[in-house]
């Protein structure tokens, strides 16, 4: 085993933005359009709804960018809010990370794996098949960052292939869409309504994941270089994808049969190809879960890792092999996972997080502010673009789904800021002896 903080540098910059490419694109895109659909009858709105949501989300990309190439260390909000705010902070984004944020959407995603992999071949447990799974993308992580590069980048590829040949195919298939996607002067009241205004709750949710490549930026090659251009380039994609599928799906199915309908794949699917429609998407759908699980995989063992860098009696979790895989931190991370998946919890706890997980990116984007005050000489290698409107722009929509959130599950919420207070009676046992971090000041 290698020693702590011996990470080897081999991830190129398109590796890290296939990272934020799989991080992002999940079974959010696949679900959510039959909800808006519901109050929401103009394709050039819900077209546009995706758009604002991506606009918010680079906004966040640009902000973490500014961050991730002047403070290069892994472990994303917790490296980061570390050395922004201090330690206490720190510590709650990362056991918020390590016992529920990665974990419950690894399981989310391997469920959903296991469901959408049943729909073709009949008989296969969804539990089973998401157990199968998950060893499975552990084994290749296990193996090393050479393998778990090659292996992410192979099946990220693999999955802005297969978006764009789906949504190609809507340009030859018969159109049962009924909706318009020319803007009329009746449906541009609709981007000032509630409905709208709650639909892009959800659609940011679908957008999670554009600051995944902060989470290794100790192993990208020239991090403040790569870590901007991964983050901007990787969330570009992910919003021509969005839009692509999305006109896909309003293009190809009638508008009441995608109302309230969870699985809108599917359903366009069975109107665009006919009977083997559903099969044909269920195994597009797969092979798309498939890279979002290998990147989570991935990249949530690193932030225990960097926790374990920072903390001697927690120490253990700092340990790598020799071809710079964090095998203990792995194997906590894959634990937990299972845990989830066998207790069917995982849904229950991304809702309890939800709200803490929205203020633990509010923070760090708000970082982007409190630096540019507070340490006005730090060398910048990319300063975010519309400064101060940009940060300001993703902080107003953070700070709004924050406040929705809240009010809608109030009693989810309270339970995750009980989450963080545990976090704190944590802290408060291992903080004694805790090493000075690379790129954090010495702040209690």
């Amino acid at each position: 085993m290698s020693r702590p903080g011996s990470t080897p540098v081999s991830v190129s910059g398109f590796t890290a933005a296939c990272v934020v490419v799989a991080n992002m694109v999940g079974t959010g895109v696949f679900t959510s359009l039959g909800f808006q659909v519901v109050s929401i009858s103009s394709g050039f709105v819900l077209l546009g709804l995706w758009c604002v949501g991506g606009l918010c989300a680079l906004c966040g990309a640009l902000c973490y960018a500014e961050l991730g190439a002047a403070l290069p260390r892994s472990g994303g909000e917790y490296a980061l809010l570390t050395r922004i705010y201090g330690r206490p902070m720190g510590f709650l984004a990362a056991w918020v990370s390590m016992t529920a944020g990665f974990p419950a959407a690894v399981a989310l995603s391997a469920l959903a794996f296991g469901r959408y992999l049943n729909g073709m071949v009949a008989g296969i447990p969804a539990s089973a098949a998401a157990l199968a799974v998950l060893a499975a993308v552990t084994c290749v992580h296990w193996a090393g960052i050479e393998m778990g590069s090659a292996f992410q980048r192979g099946v990220t590829v693999l999955k802005v292939f297969l978006i764009v040949l789906v949504t190609a195919s809507g340009l030859f298939v018969p159109k049962a869409g009924s909706v318009s996607f020319r803007p009329e002067s009746e449906s541009l009241g609709e981007f000032l309504g509630a409905p709208f205004a709650i639909s892009l709750v959800f659609v940011m949710f679908a957008y999670s994941g554009w600051n995944a490549a902060t989470y290794i930026s100790s192993e990208i090659e020239s991090p403040a270089k790569s870590i901007p251009g991964a983050l901007l380039s990787g969330t570009g994609v992910v919003i021509a994808l969005y839009l692509g599928l999305n006109w896909f799906f309003l293009a190809t199915a009638p508008l009441e049969a995608l109302k309230g309908n969870v699985e809108v794949g599917l359903i366009a699917g069975l109107h665009a190809f006919g009977p083997v429609g559903g099969k044909v998407m269920s195994s597009v759908i797969c092979l798309l879960l498939v890279s979002s699980i290998s990147s989570m995989v991935w990249v949530g063992p690193r932030v225990t890792m960097v926790l374990g860098e920072d903390y001697p009696r927690i120490g253990l979790l700092a340990r790598k092999s020799e071809c710079g895989t964090p095998r203990v931190a792995l194997t906590v991370q894959t634990a937990v996972t299972l845990a989830l998946i066998l207790t069917g919890t995982f849904e229950a706890v991304l809702m309890y997080l939800q709200f803490v997980l929205l203020a633990s990116s509010f923070a760090t984007a708000m970082g982007v502010i409190v630096l540019r005050r507070r340490e006005p000489d730090l060398p910048r290698p990319y300063r975010v673009w519309g400064y101060p409107f940009t940060p300001g722009v993703f902080l107003a929509c953070s700070l709004w789904m924050m406040g929705f959130v809240l009010v809608q599950k109030t009693r989810e919420s309270l339970t995750g800021l009980t989450v963080l207070g545990l976090g704190l009676v944590l802290y408060s046992f291992i903080r004694n002896e805790e090493r000075s971090p690379d790129s954090s000041p010495e702040r209690r």
